[in-house]
């Protein structure tokens, strides 16, 4: 995230073009998926170690090359469009008929990819190899490539989110500006128990309660700002603990592979 929150705000000042900029983030995010992925999938490295020593790298990568970036801002602005009819729905209408392209895409997107976990063969194919490798390989299912393919496409996603980051939400660049929001998206998927419906609502209700801390300092409140700056985390915690004892106890949602290397000649 933090690498396509860096790259896709230099590609959007060098192009002018917000556009460029987010598909420019996309790829590098992408293309540093595919270090976790070559170490987790082909050297069969633990997982959590390869996403640590990979968010350090990030965080080290964008330092170094962000350093002539720092404070500078993204001029071009990303323009909200209203959807006619549905802009005017109280409360909810402005909140989510008034936005930019980008925040319908990825409504379209989390239909999408609902639709292809839930009601294709490709989803299906997915979703097996996360919960039995050996019996998705025994029914012809290459196991490294669909690991590969997924695990690239999530790092275009973090990518989206990290040049959206700069691009639109919070047009300059800081460094480490993706502030620990990576991780809110790991507890969202917990949230969601890997469901992307549930995930969107978890989104709205994790940003919902960021943007409530400008709103009550804006109001003149007296809680202290670093304890409302703690809030979207707090919540982050909450629902983890919450999320994993439901997990735990319905046995629904995690793969039963998560994070398990496999290794076709161990068969």
């Amino acid at each position: 995230m933090i690498i396509g929150a860096l790259f896709g705000f230099i590609a959007g000042n060098i192009t002018q073009s917000p556009y460029i900029g987010f598909m420019i983030g996309m790829l590098a995010g992408g293309i540093a998926s595919l270090i976790h992925a070559f170490i987790s999938i082909t050297l069969r490295g633990n997982q959590i170690v390869s996403g640590l020593a990979l968010t350090i790298f990030g965080l080290g990568i964008t330092n170094f090359f962000g350093q002539d970036w720092i404070n500078k801002k993204f001029t071009i602005p990303v323009h909200s469009i209203a959807v006619p009819g549905l802009s005017k729905i109280p409360v909810l209408g402005p909140v989510l008929f008034n936005q930019d392209y980008f925040v319908y895409f990825s409504y379209i997107l989390v239909l999408f990819m609902w639709f292809i976990l839930f009601k294709t063969k490709i989803g299906v194919h997915l979703r097996s190899v996360g919960e039995n490798a050996k019996a998705s390989d025994a029914m012809g299912v290459n196991v490294n490539k669909t690991r590969y393919f997924w695990t690239f496409f999530g790092g275009l996603l973090a990518g989206a989110g990290g040049a959206y980051l700069t691009l639109a939400y919070a047009p300059f660049w800081l460094d480490a500006i993706t502030a620990g929001r990576g991780w809110i998206a790991v507890a969202l998927v917990i949230f969601a128990m890997w469901n992307p419906l549930y995930a969107i609502i978890g989104a709205y209700l994790f940003g919902g309660i960021d943007s409530l801390q400008f709103q009550l300092q804006a109001t003149g409140t007296t809680i202290p700002s670093s304890l409302l700056n703690m809030q979207p985390y707090l919540l982050t915690l909450i629902v983890v603990i919450a999320a994993t004892i439901i997990v735990r106890a319905k046995h629904i949602g995690t793969p039963r592979e998560l994070g398990v290397p496999y290794a076709r000649e161990e068969k």
